[in-house]
């Protein structure tokens, strides 16, 4: 009888637990952006905090407040900045569109009136004729899925006090976090109702996933992006800022990458005459944007996440749709926890197995 009112009661704790739980990720739902990025932060910029908690050993404060300080000017200061800049030319860009001073079916006119006339029959059998009939080409071979990328990056919540709220609160989180994180941590770990050894191999696979696809997915993708930006404003291109973000955006892109965005505008640059930019762009999308990806992603990431680069792009994709540009490190954390989790469960399911085989081997060897 006692054995069965303790279950209850622990179900009940369980119940409850589950449902305040649920109540706090309600309350909390509307600041889950800005404090899933206060973790993110927390845990890329911890070996900084170390080391500055080395050198301040009894001020845990002073130690949190300089690496707070340190982002905020190497990382959340310089984004506000490019934001406003590329959002400025974004809606240059687009007036200039709605006016007409910029017509991409005159453009791709051009392009088709240039190239010679086997390449023009070519392309004419392809149905490449038309700038109309070749949208609906590239959209469905690719999809709008950078376009979709590119809005979201570009888009602006309607409430300003929301942002600056939802920002702020960032940033007192992330202090917290950054002081007591190494307490935080561990505790967090023991509260898991999962074995020790697997709530450790989880978390180290998180924290190892979730810093790769930082460094080697958003910061590889802010530097190609940024040696678009500077190719495209020296051979005069407008809004170079904007085409740089966007090709940004195209590097999550596995094997095409920043190129799907190059190579076009330099089709178009030699095109329309304009050789010697044409020809800069070219060589600078080959051998330096392309190449930043092989040089650096070694250097940034060490180790492979594991994680096949389709597994990489649909996460991506689909974790960008569902939540926005955290979706960029949301999907592939969240496909690297259910492999793992599904090897832990073979794992323990063969374990399990093989341990029953022993057992019932060595009952056969002593009934004999």
């Amino acid at each position: 009888m006692a054995l069965s009112a303790r279950r209850i009661e622990n179900g009940g704790l369980v119940l409850f637990v589950g449902l305040v739980t649920l109540f706090l990720g309600a309350i909390v739902s509307s600041y889950a952006v800005a404090l899933l990025w206060s973790v993110l932060a927390a845990i890329l910029f911890q070996p900084l905090q170390h080391r500055l908690r080395a050198r301040f050993p009894n001020r845990a404060n002073t130690a949190a407040l300089l690496t707070l300080l340190i982002i905020t000017v190497a990382v959340v200061l310089p984004t506000i900045i490019i934001g406003t800049m590329v959002i400025d030319q974004a809606s240059g860009v687009y007036a200039k569109v709605r006016s007409g001073q910029i017509n991409f079916a005159a453009y791709f006119q051009q392009v088709h009136d240039a190239l010679p006339l086997k390449l023009q029959q070519l392309a004419d059998k392809a149905g490449l004729d038309s700038f109309e009939r070749t949208q609906a080409q590239v959209s469905n071979a690719i999809g709008s899925r950078v376009s979709m990328i590119a809005s979201r990056a570009l888009s602006i919540g309607a409430d300003a006090l929301a942002a600056v709220v939802a920002f702020g609160v960032g940033l007192y989180a992330t202090f917290f976090l950054l002081r007591d994180g190494d307490r935080l941590g561990p505790a967090v770990c023991r509260s898991i109702p999962l074995e020790r050894g697997v709530t450790e191999r989880l978390v180290d696979r998180f924290v190892s996933v979730m810093r790769a696809t930082i460094k080697g997915s958003v910061i590889v993708g802010l530097v190609q992006g940024a040696l678009g930006a500077i190719t495209f404003w020296l051979v005069g291109l407008p809004a170079a800022m904007l085409w740089g973000l966007l090709m940004a955006i195209a590097s999550l892109l596995p094997a095409i990458g920043p190129a799907i965005i190059w190579i076009p505008v330099a089709i178009y640059l030699l095109a329309t005459s304009a050789l010697w930019q044409g020809v800069v762009v070219i060589v600078s999308g080959a051998l330096v944007i392309g190449s930043a990806d092989n040089i650096l992603r070694p250097i940034l990431v060490g180790r492979d996440t594991g994680i096949p680069d389709w597994v990489v792009l649909v996460t991506t994709l689909g974790g960008i749709e569902l939540l926005g540009l955290s979706g960029i490190v949301v999907g592939p954390v969240v496909a690297a926890l259910f492999i793992t989790a599904w090897q832990i469960l073979t794992e323990q399911r063969e374990h399990g197995a093989a341990t029953r085989d022993d057992d019932r081997f060595a009952g056969d060897a002593v009934a004999g």
